[in-house]
């Protein structure tokens, strides 16, 4: 139920293309994340709603160096322009895109101290009538291409001793949500991969971060061809998502909901599992 990237603009460039912007490079090279002073990072699905969102939040920081991925060149390239960043364009679904895009992140920024993963696609409607090929899309930007990023920049933040990683989730991912079947079990595998790879991180300086967004007003409704039309909840803005991101980085949180309220459901559903389905099947 977040955010979208978009899907390929009008450009045919396929390959990945550093874009410099100016004042991009003269920010401090020894900010780290986590101190408040600014340091290096790396945000994907930043050509529009919650990515672009993060992006503009942590050029408003001191200090910060960005490198920004996303699908639709054109719409990358324009908030990369105006959060003085890096644009690197490119499918993180094509074989060998995530390490093409972790080198050119780092040897533009010379480190990397911050990762927020935030590509995510979208599909509504009954699971039997889903594509086969919206499926493998679904889990392949949703989950697959994220664990692969996640694979080609971890080693250089565990080498430095410091880092985060923040996976952008889904509310979808937490309880499950009707006509959104796959979706969900991608997100919910995003969440499980946070936790255990916390876990394995124990120790090495390097942080995990799941921010668990519920409705988010961005294209992502419209993109996956079915618009959100309840009442209640109503979506929030992505720039609330964005805070939240910043709050999880400045103060190492491993969990943020987006609205916070989200927890109590998220709660009711892991002490209640049955009461909780009960009153899904009745209310949706």
């Amino acid at each position: 139920m977040s955010h979208a990237p978009s899907p390929a603009g009008p450009s045919k460039r396929t390959g990945p293309l550093a874009t410099t912007v100016p004042g991009a490079a003269s920010a401090p090279r020894s900010a780290r994340e986590g101190s408040g002073r600014g340091g290096t990072a790396l945000v994907t699905g930043a050509s529009s709603g919650i990515g672009a969102a993060v992006a503009h939040r942590l050029a408003a920081e001191p200090g910060w160096r960005l490198a920004l991925n996303g699908r639709d060149v054109t719409r990358l390239e324009q908030v990369a322009t105006r959060a003085g960043a890096i644009a690197l364009p490119a499918d993180l679904t094509r074989p060998g895109a995530e390490r093409e895009i972790a080198g050119l992140a780092l040897d533009h920024l010379g480190r990397l101290d911050l990762l927020v993963a935030d590509a995510a696609v979208g599909w509504a409607g009954e699971f039997t009538r889903m594509p086969h090929a919206s499926i493998d899309e679904v889990v392949g930007v949703d989950l697959l291409a994220t664990v692969h990023l996640v694979r080609a920049v971890l080693p250089h933040m565990v080498a430095a001793g410091s880092g985060r990683i923040v996976l952008i989730g889904s509310f979808a991912g937490t309880v499950g949500v009707r006509d959104e079947a796959v979706y969900s079990a991608a997100k919910a595998g995003l969440a499980v991969f946070a936790d255990a790879l916390r876990y394995e991180l124990r120790r090495t300086g390097v942080g995990v971060s799941h921010v668990i967004p519920g409705v988010v007003d961005t294209p992502f409704f419209h993109r996956r061809g079915t618009p959100y039309t309840r009442s209640w909840p109503r979506p929030v803005p992505p720039e609330r998502v964005a805070d939240a991101v910043w709050s999880a980085v400045l103060h190492g949180r491993d969990e943020v909901y987006v609205p916070g309220w989200l927890r109590l459901p998220a709660r009711v559903r892991g002490t209640a599992p049955g009461l909780y389905r009960r009153l899904a099947a009745r209310y949706g």
